[in-house]
């Protein structure tokens, strides 16, 4: 089953955390950058043209404000850390940037999609497609995830993981991830006390 790109947001037994995966057959030629508060998904190298094909492929998946880890598949994550950073609550900060954005504008339509974790736990996800927006809280201690096509609505999970090199693995191929295809690249945020952030 093709899903698109996935993100999830949760709480685990050894921490919280936020994922995310590309899934493509379109451009899968791309690769996650990470810095300290930040991840990117951007084209290999050789590919670099193929942002002119597609403005959509390249963008922050993963940025972090404070307490909290934010995470989705486009340029609305650096919006909705602008809202959190503002004073905004997540949930507003989602709904109104998924909002505002709508989906993009590709042949597909594409959703935005995008979630949120704090260090406490507490954690939101929603979508933005053609017929509809939702975020939603997530269950304390729980785990929810997402994706452009098909699981379009918040779906609990079981996540295992207790480091974002584990959570990266587990979004990419593990558990429920591994029967979904076409998978590039994946990178996540873990935390018992502060925000650490991985790749394959």
């Amino acid at each position: 089953m093709y899903l698109g790109r996935i993100l999830a947001v949760g709480c685990t037994e050894k921490g919280n955390f936020v994922a995310y995966r590309v899934s493509s057959r379109s451009f899968p030629n791309r690769m996650v950058k990470t810095f300290e508060d930040r991840a990117a998904i951007v084209p290999k190298e050789g590919y670099e043209t193929d942002v002119f094909k597609n403005p959509y492929i390249a963008y922050n998946c993963i940025k972090i404000v404070d307490d909290v880890a934010i995470v989705s598949n486009g340029a609305h994550t650096d919006i909705i850390a602008e809202k959190i950073a503002s004073g905004m609550n997540i949930r507003d900060s989602i709904a109104l940037t998924l909002l505002t954005m709508d989906y993009e504008k590709d042949d597909f339509n594409t959703p935005r999609i995008a979630g949120a974790t704090t260090l406490e736990g507490e954690s939101y996800i929603g979508i933005v497609t053609k017929e509809s927006v939702i975020v939603e809280k997530v269950n304390t201690d729980e785990c929810s995830y997402i994706s452009t096509y098909e699981h379009i609505k918040p779906n609990y999970v079981e996540f295992v993981c207790s480091s974002p090199d584990e959570a990266a693995q587990f979004i990419f191929d593990r558990g429920e991830f591994e029967r979904f295809t076409n998978p590039v690249d994946s990178v996540a945020a873990f935390a018992d006390k502060q925000w650490k952030i991985a790749s394959l």
